[in-house]
């Protein structure tokens, strides 16, 4: 009987675990970081969940004789964004996987 005790409450940890991080996913989706390219001619702004909501591009960084560059500062800048919801969601899943990398969590 005794066991069978421990695996219920082992089975009750998870469950809490699981809503906490489901609490935390959402969360994340709420959250936004900003990635940006060009000393900020090219802003994006991406939620936790790694949606992109925002593409920003100053004047400036339109040049018609070189589309390449603005290409380039857009990749740059959405790459940037990427890396901080990355990181983000990593400081905030963390709390509840212990440090456990658990793949296709997030």
């Amino acid at each position: 009987m005794r066991g069978n005790n421990q695996m219920q409450q082992m089975m009750k940890q998870v469950k809490k675990m699981q809503e906490q991080m489901m609490k935390a996913q959402e969360e994340l989706n709420n959250k936004t970081v900003e990635g940006t390219a060009g000393g900020g001619v090219v802003t994006v702004v991406m939620t936790g969940q790694k949606k992109l909501v925002n593409v920003a591009i100053k004047p400036e960084a339109v040049d018609p004789d070189d589309v390449e560059m603005l290409q380039d500062l857009v990749l740059t800048a959405v790459n940037d964004a990427l890396t901080k919801a990355e990181e983000l969601a990593n400081q905030d899943m963390g709390k509840y996987t212990g440090g456990m990398n658990i793949p296709g969590l997030f």
